[in-house]
């Protein structure tokens, strides 16, 4: 199964695994108030080195770069999307350090948990 962009006319920021985007869709499903919800990957402010990632089910934004990976929208805000560029969300079942995880060129570091880093 192949990737698509939803919106060629949009540079794809962040990309999705096909693993990732399985069980990704399985956790919406699970959730019926987010069925019809895509997966919104944003950078705040926080963690321990500096910026931190985070992942929500939500609506489309008219500031947002939109793909979709096999079957699944993926939102990401323009603030986020310059700190997120080439990023890649992958998914393991590894009993230790196992789940969703954010590959980021941009990271110049990370903390032990992966869940944040340092631009």
């Amino acid at each position: 199964m192949s990737e698509t962009a939803t919106e060629p006319s949009v540079e794809t920021v962040i990309s999705v695994t096909e693993r990732a985007a399985q069980e990704m869709l399985s956790v919406r499903a699970g959730e019926p108030e987010n069925t019809d919800k895509g997966l919104r990957v944003y950078v705040e402010g926080g963690g321990c080195s500096g910026l931190q990632y985070g992942m929500t089910f939500d609506e489309k934004r008219a500031d947002d770069v939109v793909a979709e990976y096999f079957g699944l929208p993926v939102y990401v805000d323009a603030f986020s999307s310059s700190y997120l560029k080439g990023a890649v969300i992958e998914f393991s079942e590894a009993l230790t350090g196992g789940g969703f995880k954010i590959k980021n060129p941009n990271a110049h570091s990370s903390c032990g948990c992966g869940k944040s880093f340092e631009a």
